[in-house]
């Protein structure tokens, strides 16, 4: 029971320091197409290996 109880306490301890983080202003979490916020997700620029990935399948 005490290893429960201090796994617990820990892992409280490290959802309030991420909270914490987000509160003084940090920037959101953001995928490769800039988050849901930016509504579509069409990226502009991709990596020379994406594209290469791409044209293979093209073929």
């Amino acid at each position: 029971m005490t290893i429960f109880v201090l796994t617990l306490f820990f892992m409280i301890v490290v959802v309030v320091a991420m909270a914490v983080g987000v509160l003084f202003g940090r920037d959101s979490i953001k995928g490769s197409c800039g988050g849901a916020n930016s509504g579509n997700c069409v990226c502009i620029l991709k990596c020379a290996r994406r594209r290469r990935f791409e044209m293979a399948e093209k073929v």
